[in-house]
């Protein structure tokens, strides 16, 4: 299109393809100067005063080095000369034009980047933080746990030896295989409950014939976030046996439901000893901010009192 321009003015077509060629290479040029400075130095927000003082400068720089170069190669006329002087400023009002767009979409193109390397940036740290967090509600529970019952094995050492002994041993197998669990994110709700099987044969030499637990699992090739559900029945367990010297059983139940994993655990509830708020603790709390760190729901944990049970529900999508 230069070309045809420069030929519909009477140039010939060497001169006129001398001007092209000259004038396009140098605008590349520029252009990829203008990328290369953006990528470099990129001015902060509202400062289009140096984009636009950028544009113009090598606008002007461009036609005055085309010019020379021009001169250099062709054999210019007076005409010509004429011609190049009148033309100046369509010449810089296009070189503008083109500069000021490739100014503003490589503005445009490195500020996505930033926002975009900004944004990677934000979600690393905020796994970081969520992977932190929940390595240290996992090891809030485990001593929590862990000095219940030290304190029991204590109390068993002299007046019941063997059940001390025995109780040692589960609490080894318990802890051992929470190890093993430790940098496991998910797990079988078959792993869950063999693990958390462990967990109440030790609480069973703890209370002895006081606590009974019933099993249901309906949930095959169902997952869940390792180790959830041992603080729930630690704080059924507790719960339900500190304010009676009855027999108590507690109940666990896990179903499939419209892609989830649903679970429910429930222990005896008694109004006139007992209120909802204390069902409610560190455990429940710990295991509540777990689902809402790995699904930004706060409604997959529920609690509820029925007749003389206190029932905790959570719902665990299935991933």
């Amino acid at each position: 299109m230069h070309i045809q321009v420069l030929i519909w003015y009477g140039f010939s077509f060497r001169l006129a393809f001398t001007d092209s060629l000259v004038s396009n290479l140098l605008l590349v040029g520029f252009c990829m100067e203008i990328i290369t400075i953006l990528k470099f130095y990129l001015p902060q927000q509202n400062r289009y005063s140096f984009l636009l003082g950028l544009s113009t400068f090598l606008s002007v720089l461009w036609f005055f080095i085309s010019r020379a170069f021009i001169v250099w190669l062709a054999d210019e006329t007076t005409e010509y000369h004429t011609f190049f002087s009148r033309s100046a400023p369509v010449r810089i009002a296009m070189a503008f034009l083109v500069l000021g767009c490739m100014t503003l979409v490589s503005v445009l193109w490195y500020t996505l980047q930033d926002k975009r390397e900004i944004e990677k940036r934000k979600i690393e740290a905020e796994k970081l933080s969520k992977d932190a967090e929940l390595y240290k509600l996992r090891q809030q529970l485990q001593p929590h746990f862990l000095f219940n019952s030290l304190n029991s094995i204590n109390a068993l050492i002299n007046i019941q030896p063997q059940q001390a002994r025995t109780m040692i041993q589960q609490l080894s197998d318990f802890l051992r295989g929470t190890l093993k669990k430790e940098d496991q994110q998910w797990v079988s709700i078959t792993e869950e409950l063999q693990q958390l099987q462990l967990y109440l044969d030790i609480e069973k030499v703890r209370f002895g014939h006081r606590l009974e637990t019933q099993i249901e699992h309906k949930a095959e090739e169902t997952v869940l976030p390792a180790m959830l559900l041992q603080p729930i029945v630690e704080n059924a367990i507790k719960f339900g046996l500190y304010d009676t010297i009855d027999k108590i059983t507690i109940k666990i139940n896990a179903y499939k439901e419209d892609k989830q994993l649903i679970v429910t655990v429930s222990n005896p509830f008694d109004h006139e000893t007992n209120t909802v708020n204390k069902g409610v603790g560190f455990g429940l709390s710990s295991v509540q901010r777990r689902l809402y760190l790995l699904f930004s729901r706060n409604d997959l944990l529920q609690t509820e009192t029925r007749e003389k049970e206190f029932i905790t529900t959570i719902k665990i999508p299935q991933p």
